[in-house]
Protein backbone atom coordinates (compact mmCIF):
# COMPACT_ATOMS: atom_id res chain seq x y z
CA UNK A 1 0.00 0.00 0.00
CA UNK A 2 2.39 2.25 0.82
CA UNK A 3 4.65 1.72 -2.38
CA UNK A 4 1.49 2.70 -4.31
CA UNK A 5 0.81 5.85 -2.55
CA UNK A 6 4.54 6.68 -3.42
CA UNK A 7 3.68 5.75 -6.64
CA UNK A 8 0.19 7.79 -6.99
CA UNK A 9 2.50 10.53 -5.29
CA UNK A 10 4.85 10.50 -7.47
CA UNK A 11 2.63 10.35 -10.72
CA UNK A 12 0.74 13.07 -9.28
CA UNK A 13 3.99 15.46 -9.14
CA UNK A 14 4.86 14.51 -12.37
CA UNK A 15 1.54 16.09 -14.01
CA UNK A 16 1.44 19.22 -11.62
CA UNK A 17 5.07 19.46 -13.28
CA UNK A 18 3.88 18.77 -16.61
CA UNK A 19 0.95 21.52 -16.28
CA UNK A 20 2.95 24.28 -14.69
CA UNK A 21 5.21 23.69 -17.70
CA UNK A 22 2.08 23.53 -20.23
CA UNK A 23 1.19 26.89 -18.25
CA UNK A 24 4.62 28.65 -18.97
CA UNK A 25 4.75 27.60 -22.09
CA UNK A 26 1.36 28.94 -22.71
CA UNK A 27 1.64 32.24 -20.91
CA UNK A 28 4.98 32.77 -23.66
CA UNK A 29 3.25 31.77 -26.28
CA UNK A 30 0.22 34.17 -26.16
CA UNK A 31 2.86 36.75 -24.77
CA UNK A 32 4.60 36.43 -27.95
CA UNK A 33 0.68 36.39 -30.13
CA UNK A 34 0.19 39.85 -28.12
CA UNK A 35 3.61 40.91 -29.14
CA UNK A 36 3.54 39.53 -32.58
CA UNK A 37 0.08 41.99 -33.01
CA UNK A 38 1.90 45.26 -31.00
CA UNK A 39 4.38 44.98 -33.82
CA UNK A 40 2.37 44.27 -36.62
CA UNK A 41 -0.06 47.27 -35.65
CA UNK A 42 3.09 49.30 -34.78
CA UNK A 43 4.84 48.89 -38.32
CA UNK A 44 1.08 49.59 -39.93
CA UNK A 45 1.26 52.90 -38.24
CA UNK A 46 4.42 53.42 -39.18
CA UNK A 47 3.60 52.79 -42.89
CA UNK A 48 0.92 54.83 -42.36
CA UNK A 49 3.15 57.90 -41.50
CA UNK A 50 5.75 57.58 -43.98
CA UNK A 51 2.66 57.57 -46.68
CA UNK A 52 1.45 61.00 -45.00
CA UNK A 53 5.10 62.25 -45.02
CA UNK A 54 5.51 61.03 -49.06
CA UNK A 55 2.17 63.08 -49.35
CA UNK A 56 3.36 66.48 -47.48
CA UNK A 57 6.39 65.92 -50.03
CA UNK A 58 3.55 65.84 -53.40
CA UNK A 59 1.92 68.80 -52.13
CA UNK A 60 5.45 70.75 -51.57
CA UNK A 61 6.38 69.88 -55.07
CA UNK A 62 3.47 71.29 -56.53
CA UNK A 63 3.57 74.54 -54.24
CA UNK A 64 7.17 75.33 -55.04
CA UNK A 65 6.21 74.89 -58.68
CA UNK A 66 3.60 77.36 -58.46
CA UNK A 67 5.89 80.11 -56.36
CA UNK A 68 8.74 79.52 -58.60
CA UNK A 69 6.68 80.92 -61.10
CA UNK A 70 5.52 83.82 -59.28
CA UNK A 71 6.80 86.73 -57.58
CA UNK A 72 5.93 84.92 -54.08
CA UNK A 73 9.26 83.03 -54.31
CA UNK A 74 11.51 86.05 -53.24
CA UNK A 75 10.41 86.66 -49.73
CA UNK A 76 8.58 85.66 -47.13
CA UNK A 77 8.31 82.03 -47.35
CA UNK A 78 11.21 80.52 -46.75
CA UNK A 79 11.68 78.72 -42.78
CA UNK A 80 7.83 79.20 -41.77
CA UNK A 81 6.23 76.01 -40.81
CA UNK A 82 2.76 74.76 -41.42
CA UNK A 83 0.55 71.65 -39.81
CA UNK A 84 -1.83 69.63 -41.42
CA UNK A 85 -4.04 67.82 -39.02
CA UNK A 86 -5.10 64.30 -40.33
CA UNK A 87 -7.34 61.64 -38.67
CA UNK A 88 -5.24 60.23 -36.28
CA UNK A 89 -2.54 62.57 -36.16
CA UNK A 90 -0.66 65.45 -37.61
CA UNK A 91 1.50 66.49 -40.62
CA UNK A 92 4.07 69.31 -39.61
CA UNK A 93 5.86 70.75 -42.40
CA UNK A 94 8.77 73.61 -43.12
CA UNK A 95 9.89 74.58 -46.48
CA UNK A 96 13.78 76.30 -46.61
CA UNK A 97 15.92 77.85 -49.53
CA UNK A 98 18.07 74.89 -49.39
CA UNK A 99 20.79 76.86 -51.29
CA UNK A 100 21.74 79.18 -48.77
CA UNK A 101 24.96 77.23 -47.61
CA UNK A 102 28.50 76.64 -48.93
CA UNK A 103 28.16 73.74 -51.14
CA UNK A 104 31.46 71.52 -49.67
CA UNK A 105 30.91 69.51 -53.05
CA UNK A 106 32.42 72.65 -55.02
CA UNK A 107 35.86 72.53 -53.54
CA UNK A 108 36.43 69.84 -56.28
CA UNK A 109 35.51 70.28 -59.96
CA UNK A 110 35.20 67.68 -63.58
CA UNK A 111 33.58 64.19 -64.38
CA UNK A 112 32.54 61.71 -61.77
CA UNK A 113 35.56 59.55 -62.55
CA UNK A 114 37.97 62.53 -62.31
CA UNK A 115 37.37 64.58 -59.76
CA UNK A 116 40.02 67.24 -58.82
CA UNK A 117 41.03 70.29 -56.44
CA UNK A 118 38.85 73.28 -57.12
CA UNK A 119 41.10 76.75 -56.45
CA UNK A 120 37.88 78.72 -56.38
CA UNK A 121 36.05 76.26 -54.27
CA UNK A 122 38.69 75.99 -52.00
CA UNK A 123 39.03 79.83 -51.49
CA UNK A 124 35.40 80.14 -50.47
CA UNK A 125 35.51 77.52 -48.08
CA UNK A 126 38.69 79.22 -46.62
CA UNK A 127 37.00 82.79 -46.81
CA UNK A 128 33.98 81.12 -44.64
CA UNK A 129 36.42 79.23 -42.11
CA UNK A 130 37.25 83.36 -41.63
CA UNK A 131 33.99 84.09 -41.02
CA UNK A 132 33.67 81.91 -38.49
CA UNK A 133 37.02 82.55 -36.82
CA UNK A 134 38.86 79.56 -37.54
CA UNK A 135 42.57 79.59 -37.78
CA UNK A 136 44.31 80.32 -41.44
CA UNK A 137 46.33 76.96 -41.06
CA UNK A 138 43.42 74.95 -39.36
CA UNK A 139 41.39 76.21 -42.80
CA UNK A 140 43.78 75.27 -45.39
CA UNK A 141 43.86 71.64 -43.41
CA UNK A 142 40.45 70.80 -43.34
CA UNK A 143 39.79 71.88 -47.12
CA UNK A 144 43.02 69.85 -48.28
CA UNK A 145 41.13 66.87 -45.85
CA UNK A 146 38.44 67.06 -47.70
CA UNK A 147 39.57 67.55 -50.93
CA UNK A 148 41.73 64.40 -50.85
CA UNK A 149 38.46 62.42 -49.63
CA UNK A 150 36.35 63.59 -52.91
CA UNK A 151 39.00 63.82 -55.26
CA UNK A 152 40.05 60.39 -57.80
CA UNK A 153 43.77 61.00 -57.05
CA UNK A 154 46.15 59.17 -54.53
CA UNK A 155 47.99 62.02 -53.91
CA UNK A 156 47.85 63.88 -50.84
CA UNK A 157 47.13 67.27 -50.73
CA UNK A 158 49.31 69.64 -48.55
CA UNK A 159 48.10 69.27 -45.07
CA UNK A 160 45.41 66.35 -46.59
CA UNK A 161 44.75 63.02 -45.95
CA UNK A 162 44.45 60.00 -47.85
CA UNK A 163 44.01 55.81 -47.15
CA UNK A 164 46.50 55.90 -45.11
CA UNK A 165 45.48 58.23 -43.07
CA UNK A 166 42.20 56.17 -42.16
CA UNK A 167 43.28 53.30 -40.69
CA UNK A 168 42.55 50.47 -43.71
CA UNK A 169 39.35 52.38 -44.66
CA UNK A 170 39.26 54.68 -47.95
CA UNK A 171 38.58 57.93 -48.71
CA UNK A 172 35.27 58.74 -50.75
CA UNK A 173 36.61 59.40 -54.23
CA UNK A 174 33.34 61.21 -55.14
CA UNK A 175 31.27 63.95 -54.10
CA UNK A 176 29.45 63.78 -50.74
CA UNK A 177 25.84 62.80 -50.06
CA UNK A 178 25.43 65.09 -47.00
CA UNK A 179 27.41 67.08 -44.63
CA UNK A 180 27.08 64.73 -41.67
CA UNK A 181 30.22 62.89 -43.88
CA UNK A 182 32.03 65.58 -42.80
CA UNK A 183 32.69 63.56 -39.37
CA UNK A 184 34.37 60.57 -40.72
CA UNK A 185 37.34 62.76 -42.32
CA UNK A 186 40.58 63.73 -40.57
CA UNK A 187 40.74 67.36 -38.60
CA UNK A 188 36.81 67.66 -38.47
CA UNK A 189 36.62 67.54 -35.12
CA UNK A 190 32.94 67.56 -33.12
CA UNK A 191 33.54 71.21 -32.15
CA UNK A 192 34.92 72.16 -36.11
CA UNK A 193 31.31 70.06 -37.70
CA UNK A 194 29.11 72.66 -34.93
CA UNK A 195 30.45 75.40 -36.16
CA UNK A 196 30.30 74.61 -39.80
CA UNK A 197 27.51 72.74 -40.26
CA UNK A 198 25.08 75.28 -39.80
CA UNK A 199 26.35 76.58 -43.44
CA UNK A 200 27.68 74.39 -45.58
CA UNK A 201 25.22 71.64 -46.95
CA UNK A 202 26.03 68.93 -49.83
CA UNK A 203 24.07 69.60 -53.16
CA UNK A 204 24.38 67.13 -56.15
CA UNK A 205 26.75 68.72 -58.07
CA UNK A 206 30.09 71.07 -57.87
CA UNK A 207 28.80 73.71 -58.68
CA UNK A 208 29.23 76.60 -56.16
CA UNK A 209 25.94 77.16 -54.54
CA UNK A 210 23.97 80.84 -55.61
CA UNK A 211 23.14 82.55 -52.20
CA UNK A 212 20.18 83.86 -52.38
CA UNK A 213 19.59 87.76 -50.88
CA UNK A 214 15.63 87.40 -50.60
CA UNK A 215 15.61 84.42 -48.21
CA UNK A 216 19.26 84.91 -46.41
CA UNK A 217 18.72 85.38 -42.38
CA UNK A 218 20.59 87.57 -40.51
CA UNK A 219 22.13 84.80 -38.61
CA UNK A 220 23.39 83.30 -42.05
CA UNK A 221 25.91 86.53 -42.14
CA UNK A 222 28.68 84.53 -42.35
CA UNK A 223 27.76 83.01 -45.84
CA UNK A 224 27.26 86.80 -46.94
CA UNK A 225 30.92 87.90 -45.39
CA UNK A 226 32.07 84.69 -46.95
CA UNK A 227 31.70 86.58 -50.41
CA UNK A 228 32.97 89.94 -49.35
CA UNK A 229 36.72 91.05 -51.07
CA UNK A 230 37.02 93.36 -48.11
CA UNK A 231 36.95 93.10 -44.35
CA UNK A 232 33.47 92.46 -43.74
CA UNK A 233 32.21 92.06 -39.98
CA UNK A 234 29.34 89.81 -38.99
CA UNK A 235 27.09 92.64 -37.56
CA UNK A 236 27.94 94.85 -41.05
CA UNK A 237 26.79 91.97 -43.09
CA UNK A 238 23.80 91.54 -40.63
CA UNK A 239 22.65 94.68 -41.05
CA UNK A 240 22.89 94.50 -44.82
CA UNK A 241 20.82 91.86 -44.53
CA UNK A 242 18.03 93.93 -42.13
CA UNK A 243 17.91 96.34 -44.77
CA UNK A 244 16.01 94.00 -47.41
CA UNK A 245 12.74 95.38 -48.76
CA UNK A 246 9.81 93.93 -47.23
CA UNK A 247 8.97 92.44 -51.01
CA UNK A 248 12.58 91.65 -51.77
CA UNK A 249 15.21 92.59 -54.17
CA UNK A 250 13.95 92.46 -57.55
CA UNK A 251 17.20 92.42 -59.54
CA UNK A 252 21.14 91.72 -57.90
CA UNK A 253 21.52 94.52 -59.60
CA UNK A 254 19.60 96.70 -56.79
CA UNK A 255 21.56 94.44 -54.34
CA UNK A 256 24.66 95.56 -55.14
CA UNK A 257 24.01 99.20 -55.41
CA UNK A 258 23.66 99.49 -51.62
CA UNK A 259 27.05 101.64 -49.75
CA UNK A 260 27.84 98.47 -47.81
CA UNK A 261 27.59 96.42 -50.65
CA UNK A 262 30.08 98.23 -52.73
CA UNK A 263 32.80 98.83 -49.68
CA UNK A 264 33.13 95.44 -49.25
CA UNK A 265 33.19 94.46 -52.75
CA UNK A 266 30.57 91.49 -52.78
CA UNK A 267 31.22 89.16 -55.55
CA UNK A 268 27.72 89.52 -56.44
CA UNK A 269 28.51 86.87 -59.36
CA UNK A 270 27.46 84.20 -56.79
CA UNK A 271 24.13 85.62 -55.49
CA UNK A 272 20.80 85.61 -56.39
CA UNK A 273 17.10 86.63 -55.89
CA UNK A 274 15.52 83.56 -56.42
CA UNK A 275 16.00 79.90 -55.30
CA UNK A 276 16.89 76.87 -57.28
CA UNK A 277 17.42 74.22 -54.45
CA UNK A 278 14.14 73.56 -51.59
CA UNK A 279 14.71 72.04 -48.61
CA UNK A 280 11.84 69.61 -47.19
CA UNK A 281 11.39 69.25 -43.44
CA UNK A 282 8.17 67.02 -42.15
CA UNK A 283 7.43 65.28 -39.12
CA UNK A 284 4.40 62.98 -38.53
CA UNK A 285 2.74 61.52 -36.24
CA UNK A 286 0.16 59.03 -36.40
CA UNK A 287 -1.25 56.99 -33.26
CA UNK A 288 1.90 56.32 -31.51
CA UNK A 289 4.36 56.14 -34.29
CA UNK A 290 6.36 59.07 -35.45
CA UNK A 291 7.85 59.53 -38.89
CA UNK A 292 10.80 62.07 -40.05
CA UNK A 293 11.59 62.93 -43.42
CA UNK A 294 14.21 65.41 -45.14
CA UNK A 295 13.95 66.10 -49.18
CA UNK A 296 15.74 67.96 -51.05
CA UNK A 297 14.36 69.86 -54.46
CA UNK A 298 15.77 71.40 -57.47
CA UNK A 299 13.53 73.62 -59.56
CA UNK A 300 14.78 74.92 -63.09
CA UNK A 301 13.61 78.03 -65.10
CA UNK A 302 10.51 76.70 -65.87
CA UNK A 303 9.34 76.14 -62.55
CA UNK A 304 9.75 71.95 -63.11
CA UNK A 305 10.99 70.60 -59.91
CA UNK A 306 12.51 66.92 -59.60
CA UNK A 307 13.47 65.38 -56.22
CA UNK A 308 17.06 65.25 -55.64
CA UNK A 309 17.49 63.39 -52.48
CA UNK A 310 15.20 62.09 -49.67
CA UNK A 311 16.52 60.86 -46.46
CA UNK A 312 14.58 59.01 -43.74
CA UNK A 313 15.04 60.03 -40.03
CA UNK A 314 15.45 63.13 -37.82
CA UNK A 315 17.20 65.86 -39.24
CA UNK A 316 20.41 66.46 -38.33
Amino acid sequence: MRRRSEERGVALLSVLLLVAVMSVMAVTVLDEIRFGVRRAANAEAVGQARWYALGAEALARSRIGALVRSDAVLTGWSGRAVSYPVEGGLIQARLTDAGNCLNLNSLVQGPPEGLRRSDAGVEQFLALAQALGLAPREAEMLAAALVDWMDADPLRESGGAEDEAYDGYRTGGTLLAEPSELRAIQGFTPQVYARLRPYVCALPTADPAAININTLTEDQAPLLAMLAREPLSAAAARRVIAARPATGWAEVADFAALPAVQAADIDTGRLSVRPRYFGLQTEVTFGEAEAFASALMETDSAGRVRLAARRWGPEE
